[in-house]
């Protein structure tokens, strides 16, 4: 894939626009985008009110708000018709919705999270096509920013909410400890400090670790220790876990929300 159109740049577009380019995976000349008010963009890459001239792109990437889909699409949806690809990062928008309103030769949802912008996100996928092709080809356009997953269409909203909202809910958590650890005395901006550095070391030991993290918490919690009277916190009565469950459950059902106001 060569050619690349973005229908909107914001924080996610621009955060996988910036590691495309940063892992010469396209070329900012080969990369146009379409906003209604031009933002910072990498050097090189023309923006503009209204699509380019000419032949269509490999590809186009519909990255507006979800509620800008009808639009867009009254906009430049006859300017994209029967462009070979359209991905869209559209939280809670199936593909049938997308397929009404835009015509494509196929059309893959993607849900992309921030980290992608370093290379290290994760980057869910689903498509009602079957052409290993265009699967292949949309796999290693997004292989350079991250764990790339195909998942089941009914599983994308739960997904969207573990993967995609994901980093919100572990910023929230490491700003908790923060304000945890200075509930306990220790200056503010010292917590700040060691509870960031403390998420992304483990974070880090834990991907390269041989055993799941469940088995890591274990092993650092010495019995009748303190970090096992921490985890006993944790683990009563499951408290971590149907926290967590509640949160993802209250994404996955508005990500269903703004699914239905969509089609």
């Amino acid at each position: 894939m060569r050619r690349l159109w973005l229908v909107g740049c914001g924080n996610m577009a621009g955060a996988m626009l910036r590691q495309w380019l940063a892992s010469g995976t396209l070329a900012a000349s080969d990369v146009a985008v379409v906003n209604r008010t031009d933002r910072a963009l990498p050097d090189g890459v023309t923006q503009a009110r209204s699509l380019p001239e000419g032949p269509l792109p490999d590809a186009v990437l519909l990255a507006m708000k979800p509620q800008q889909i009808n639009e867009v699409a009254a906009a430049h949806g006859a300017r994209i018709a029967g462009v070979p690809l359209l991905v869209s990062i559209l939280a809670g928008v199936e593909e049938p919705a997308i397929a009404r309103r835009f015509s494509a030769g196929a059309i893959v949802r993607a849900m992309p999270n921030l980290p992608v912008g370093i290379g290290k996100g994760v980057v869910a996928l689903h498509s009602e096509t079957t052409d290993p092709t265009v699967r292949d080809a949309v796999s290693s356009l997004m292989a350079p920013l991250g764990l790339v997953e195909w998942v089941a269409p009914d599983l994308f909203d739960a997904v969207t909410a573990l993967a995609g909202s994901g980093p919100g809910f572990l910023y929230r958590y490491i700003d908790a400890m923060t304000s945890a650890g200075a509930a306990l005395g220790i200056p503010a901006d010292q917590a700040a400090r060691l509870a960031l550095a403390t998420v992304e070391g483990s974070a880090l030991l834990a991907a390269a670790a041989d055993a799941p993290p469940a088995m890591l918490a274990d092993r650092v919690a010495s019995p009748g220790g303190s970090t096992r009277k921490g985890l006993d916190v944790l683990d009563n009565n499951a408290a971590l876990v149907r926290l967590l469950t509640a949160t993802l459950e209250a994404s996955t059902a508005r990500n269903a929300e703004m699914a239905a106001a969509a089609r």
